[in-house]
């Protein structure tokens, strides 16, 4: 019997307590796990060049530098990054930049 491996998750946020959030509901999952937070774009680049987690959940608008911003470096450095943006604002233009940025998949939250 083969034991499966956790998927690797880094969260990206600027409130932290939406970040506590996701954190808890992604621990409560035996399959999954929180390998790292971070607060802006910045720090999600740094964390993803030194954790390269299996999926990221990448906030759009945070402060220093956004989240598609983020997803650009990130993707241009990592083809293969899977990258979920996640939104509160349901503008179909902010949407668009976050997809084209290279994010997999667009979430909105309320």
């Amino acid at each position: 019997m083969s034991q499966s491996v956790a998927i690797r998750v880094l969260i990206v946020d600027a409130h932290p307590i939406v970040r506590q959030g996701l954190a808890a509901m992604i621990e409560n999952e035996s399959d999954m796990t929180v390998v790292g937070q971070a607060g802006n774009g910045q720090e999600a680049i740094e964390q993803y060049r030194q954790l390269q987690p299996d999926v990221t959940l990448m906030d759009l608008r945070m402060p220093q530098m956004s989240g598609v911003d983020a997803t650009v470096a990130i993707c241009a450095e990592f083809a293969r990054a899977r990258i979920i943006m996640l939104t509160t604002y349901d503008g179909d233009e902010d949407i668009y930049r976050g997809l084209h940025a290279g994010a997999k998949v667009s979430a909105q939250g309320r």
